[in-house]
């Protein structure tokens, strides 16, 4: 009987010891903001996306340096160089996407990541944020590259140096580029498997490429679901007519789909 008194007691000083603040404090969710800044660090952090970043800006910087040294004065604008690095870009942003998606299942964390935010969804809508940040400040970065390289390009090698780029050109650029790495994203949250979804979003896009080419039914249906090929208007600022309902159905096919079929794998997957 004492031993049960004793015990009730100290469970009563305990609870009075929390108070009602201590039990607030443990049920307050994770600020949103806090799981965007963790699933940055996550793509920065790590050796692999370390290295991504350094091979996107190590390629960029070979294609500026290529066209600075071997293309005609009137060749360097800044135009022209903000194009040649939007190259390396195109190829190389859906993968940080594809890794940036897969982290949790290609490096094992999943258990620790779900069991610190059970509510999966808001660990999937963070990773989408921090992709679309980490990419727009590629793209800003690669806008000052370019300006810098058009700098060079006048005082070095008396290049025409214009500034002249339309606004459409600007925003269809920084648009498209956002679409591969939703693209990448979703790729990664498709497959959950960091080699393979890359080796699906380069292949497929390349043999589908190649097929369309080859074939004349093929051909009329990539005008709409080849997306290298829709997002060329939006790139190049002349989108107009017919061309947004390509953008659409291309985007559809291949970012919508797959990322609304990834997120609901991510969202009832078990994990091992």
């Amino acid at each position: 009987m004492s031993t049960v008194t004793t015990t009730s007691t100290s469970l009563e000083t305990g609870s009075r010891n929390r108070g009602p603040g201590t039990r607030h404090t443990a049920s307050r969710p994770v600020p949103f903001t806090r799981l965007v800044h963790v699933e940055l660090r996550k793509i920065v952090d790590t050796r692999a996306g370390l290295w991504m970043l350094i091979v996107i800006a190590a390629v960029a910087a070979l294609a500026v340096g290529v066209l600075l040294f071997t293309g005609a004065p009137e060749e360097l604008t800044f135009g022209t160089f903000l194009g040649i690095i939007g190259l390396p870009l195109v190829l190389l942003l859906p993968i940080l996407g594809i890794m940036a998606a897969t982290s949790e299942w290609s490096q094992r964390t999943g258990l620790l990541t779900f069991t610190l935010e059970p509510r999966r969804g808001r660990v999937v809508a963070a990773k989408l944020v921090a992709g679309i940040l980490l990419g727009l400040v590629l793209i800003a970065v690669a806008m000052a590259a370019a300006a810098l390289a058009n700098v060079i390009g006048m005082t070095a090698r008396d290049g025409a140096g214009s500034w002249a780029v339309p606004a459409g050109v600007v925003i269809g650029l920084v648009t498209g580029l956002t679409i591969f790495v939703l693209q990448g994203f979703g790729f990664g949250f498709l497959l959950l498997n960091t080699p393979a979804a890359i080796v699906a979003s380069l292949v497929l896009s390349t043999a589908w490429t190649i097929a369309s080419s080859m074939s004349q039914r093929l051909n009329e249906i990539a005008v709409w679901l080849d997306l290298n090929r829709v997002v060329e208007p939006l790139f190049s600022g002349r989108m107009a007519g017919s061309d947004w309902a390509h953008l659409a159905t291309g985007a559809g096919f291949w970012v919508v789909l797959p990322l609304a079929i990834g997120t609901w794998r991510v969202l009832t997957r078990e994990i091992k």
